[in-house]
């Protein structure tokens, strides 16, 4: 078996012939490498070979993606592929083809490399290495069909690089035991749904409740305390031997949006379980005691309340939440109350923020930001501050055959008018992090042929910070304003949520960033724009997130959310060391 020592001591010629199975056909990548040694543990290397991809001229890029093969092409059939790829296309059933499977594989090639102009490239061991079936394999070809030529081949270079890391780790006898833990404990909450069609987790439901009871099971396994509080979160304790430590704690939500995905949320409770067990099973205790939360509710499906967990841990609970109907009439205290908690109970769950170090949250990024720079994880400085409104236009409905243009009351075109405005001012500001989003727009009860009469819309602005976040809202509602004076249309604005920007503590962010810097993997700061339990944790103590990459081009709440058993694992090490290595606030 190959070392990394080995590796980082041999000469170039023995560097190169070991490493010329890991990128198809492109002995340059390895020839390059090899300038970069010494490597200081197997993410530096993997990553090291993917820059330099990354930073490859086009025409060496595309080289590298079109000396891959077809799937069950050609190159299969005659038996001409290299062992890896054969060993890889094996695994994934493609030499067991159905004449339908092996006729469609054969028209998508076709067809794409008609379109493309190279060959499409999937890692068919998939995001936990244990290999994509051919159902999915030929979905995935379906639907990356779809995409530009640009964005395709950025696609096919970050397969590329998922095959080399489990190439890599082949060859050097590695196995991401922590990644492929939270991977398998992911499929298996993952299974559990409110409804047939996808996986949807709403607060106290018996999918939710049954997750819950799951995550409690294996904090116990892991060497925890563990129970489920009135609120619903599940709650594990790792204690120190020393009664008197202070607590960290770390943790997100295990429920979903409708039709989620698996890891959103539940990497950050499934992470840090796994690297308990990971501990306990050394018998290596912290000088803290560490408490993993898995807040029972933050994504406002069920009741329409967002952060009821994590308000519950800080004390910022608002009681007469207790009362809202869900869809079906139930109130969310009869949903407690059957669930069997005691509701009155939820105000004595607040923590004494004098007992507490920090919070450190680990949470998929939920964006392409760490994909598009080729990194597997980054350090959050703010999570954004959002405004959200529901607005409504009332015009006058008309017929549209009989009434002309210069004399329409027209609300959709007004809130047509405001949507693209939205856009554009969002769009001109030089701060990144704003944002600013119509997710839902309606004409109730329009018709064909009748000039819409009224309009309801969202609006969701967002920024990491407060004061740029406002003057974009203030000169949204102005424009509403004065369109609708304009086009003589009424407007009625509601105030939906109103939450300020969370800055991350920069001394957690530098002993996130040493941990990370020691793991092999440049430092990577960037903002979040989407909001996380951690902005409910900031109200008590100093908090801190690291994100790790999400694939699929970045997308997220949806079925196709997806992360790598490697990339978890790299989180995990980077919260181990941080563990190992924290020093309390001075």
């Amino acid at each position: 078996m190959t070392t990394l020592e080995q590796l980082n001591n041999s000469d170039i010629n023995t560097f190169v012939a070991t490493l010329h199975g890991i990128y198809e056909h492109s002995p340059w990548i390895p020839e390059r490498a090899a300038k970069l040694r010494p490597f200081a543990n197997i993410t530096a290397l993997k990553l090291a070979m993917q820059d330099i991809v990354r930073h490859a001229t086009n025409d060496e890029q595309l080289g590298l993606i079109r000396a891959h093969p077809e799937l069950a092409g050609k190159a299969a059939v005659s038996g001409e592929l290299t062992a890896e790829s054969t060993d890889e296309q094996s695994k994934a059933g493609l030499h067991l083809c159905s004449p339908e499977e092996f006729a469609t594989l054969q028209k998508l090639n076709s067809d794409y490399n008609n379109k493309f102009g190279f060959p499409f490239i999937i890692a068919v061991k998939g995001a936990d290495g244990k290999g994509l079936t051919r159902e999915t394999i030929i979905k995935m070809f379906t639907r990356r069909l779809r995409n530009q030529v640009a964005d395709e081949q950025a696609e096919g270079l970050r397969q590329i690089g998922r095959i080399a890391e489990m190439r890599v780790n082949a060859l050097l006898g590695y196995t991401p035991k922590l990644g492929e833990l939270i991977m398998q404990w992911s499929e298996v909450i993952g299974a559990w749904s409110d409804d047939e069609t996808g996986l949807t987790c709403a607060y106290m439901t018996d999918a939710h409740q049954r997750t819950a009871k799951q995550i409690a099971v294996w904090m116990r396994e892991a060497g925890m305390e563990a129970h489920i509080d009135d609120a619903g979160n599940v709650v594990g304790r790792y204690l120190s031997d020393n009664p008197n430590a202070k607590t960290l704690l770390t943790g997100s939500h295990y429920d979903t949006v409708r039709n989620g995905g698996k890891y959103d949320g539940r990497e950050g409770i499934l992470l840090p379980i796994a690297i308990v067990k990971h501990l306990h099973e050394r018998g290596e205790k912290l000088p803290f005691h560490f408490e993993i939360v898995g807040f029972s509710e933050e994504e406002g499906v069920r009741f329409k309340s967002t952060f009821l967990g994590s308000n519950a841990v800080t004390g910022r609970f608002d009681m007469a939440l207790l009362d809202k109907l869900d869809n079906d009439g139930i109130s969310m205290r009869d949903a407690l109350q059957k669930a069997g908690h005691t509701p009155e109970n939820i105000p004595a769950l607040a923590r004494n923020p004098t007992d507490l170090l920090g919070f450190v949250e680990v949470h998929i990024e939920q964006g392409p930001v760490l994909l598009g720079r080729d990194l597997p994880v980054g350090i959050v400085t703010s999570i954004a501050g959002s405004c959200r409104y529901m607005v409504q236009l009332k015009g006058v409905a008309s017929h549209s055959g009989t009434t002309p243009m210069n004399m329409r009351k027209d609300a959709a075109t007004a809130a047509a008018e405001i949507v693209l405005y939205v856009e554009q001012r969002c769009a001109q500001d030089q701060h990144a992090s704003l944002v600013g989003t119509v997710g839902q727009l309606q004409v109730p009860n329009g018709s064909t042929n009748v000039i819409p009469g009224a309009c309801v819309f969202s609006l969701d602005i967002r920024a990491e910070v407060d004061t740029i976040r406002d003057a974009a809202v203030n000169d949204v509602l102005k424009f509403i304003e004065t369109t609708c004076q304009r086009r003589f249309v009424e407007s009625s604005v509601e105030k939906m949520v109103s939450e300020p920007a969370a800055p991350c503590a920069p001394w957690l962010m530098e002993q996130l960033s040493a941990a990370t810097k020691r793991a092999g993997v440049k430092p990577f700061k960037l903002a979040s724009g989407a909001g996380h339990d951690a902005m409910a944790i900031a109200h008590i103590t100093d908090v801190a997130m690291l994100f790790t990459r999400c694939g699929n081009g970045g997308i997220s709440h949806n079925p196709l959310e997806t992360m790598t058993a490697d990339d978890a694992e790299v989180s995990a090490q980077i919260l181990l060391d941080f563990l190992r290595n924290f020093k309390a606030k001075a």
